[in-house]
């Protein structure tokens, strides 16, 4: 079974609650769950999966946190490592929902990693996402909206999950 690693950025706590309820899920220990704000990008080395999370800020944006850790993260070789992306935003940012998502997608795509676990929209109404490839029916990852709909994350996170355990299995 492939070790998993979780990081994530989070400025108000939301991205960390979801990244600690998301390791309580998969069975990954507190010490195996990283703030992206004190972890060096190497750290990703001892995972066989990396579960990484942002809320989107702005235009879209990245969690501040996550600038320095991407750049390093995206020079390294992540050949053999399976990624799954979470992010937090809130729909009525309706053109830019959950972009991080997409953005950390975008910034990994050439590192070799092996991107598991997209997930579908339903629920949401949004106008337009970087999570969201066009004409595609999945997200690039997990999108969740503990502002406008607290009531779906729970089976959203336990519905992701299961992808990312099977993936961890093979």
């Amino acid at each position: 079974m492939k070790k998993i690693g979780i990081f994530y950025g989070s400025t108000t706590g939301t991205t960390e609650k979801i990244a600690h309820d998301i390791g309580r899920i998969l069975g990954v220990p507190d010490t195996d769950i990283h703030d992206v704000a004190s972890t060096p990008p190497s750290k990703v080395g001892e995972y066989g999966i990396l579960v990484l999370g942002s809320s989107t800020w702005n235009d879209g944006e990245l969690q501040d946190d996550w600038y320095d850790f991407i750049a390093g993260l995206s020079v390294i070789d992540l050949q053999g490592k399976d990624v799954a992306i979470f992010g937090c935003g809130d729909e009525t940012m309706s053109n830019t929902f959950c972009s991080a998502v997409g953005e950390i997608h975008d910034r990994l795509k050439d590192t070799g990693a092996k991107f598991i676990a997209p997930y579908d929209v339903v629920g949401y109404h949004f106008e337009h996402s970087g999570a969201v490839p066009e004409n595609a029916v999945e997200a690039e990852g997990l999108l969740l909206d503990e502002v406008n709909h607290p009531e779906l994350t729970a089976s959203r996170i336990a519905g992701w999950c299961t992808l990312i355990t099977d993936a961890a299995k093979g």
